[in-house]
């Protein structure tokens, strides 16, 4: 059952990855052949893909942080405090490597 749902997922990404560049392509070809706009595509594309990714991993990140942190509540209540502040601690960790494909998604998009 997995092994169909990744089948499925990989094909979208793939019509995903593949139609933008199609469309760049004959938009540069349009353009004169210089490749200015297959480059600024490309530039828009690994933005976008960077806070993307970057999201999906810090949701993942989070969700798995924050169900290992009730587990041990669950197993060890008394521990509250300490594990609060680690988790939050945590947290910020996962939060700021977003933030850092955010300020990349930025720096590109000043590039096209």
């Amino acid at each position: 059952m997995f092994r169909r749902i990744f089948v499925w997922l990989g094909s979208a990404v793939a019509i995903v990855m593949v139609s933008p560049m199609l469309a760049m392509a004959q938009q540069g070809a349009a353009a004169g052949g210089s490749g200015d706009g297959l480059r600024a595509g490309l530039i828009a594309l690994g933005a976008g893909l960077a806070i993307g990714i970057a999201a999906l991993g810090c949701g993942f990140g989070q969700g798995r942080l924050a169900a290992s942190a009730m587990e041990s509540l669950g197993r060890n209540p008394n521990s509250e405090p300490q594990i609060r502040t680690w988790m939050i601690v945590g947290l910020a960790f996962v939060e700021s490597l977003s933030l850092y494909a955010l300020l990349i998604a930025y720096i590109l998009q000043g590039k096209i």
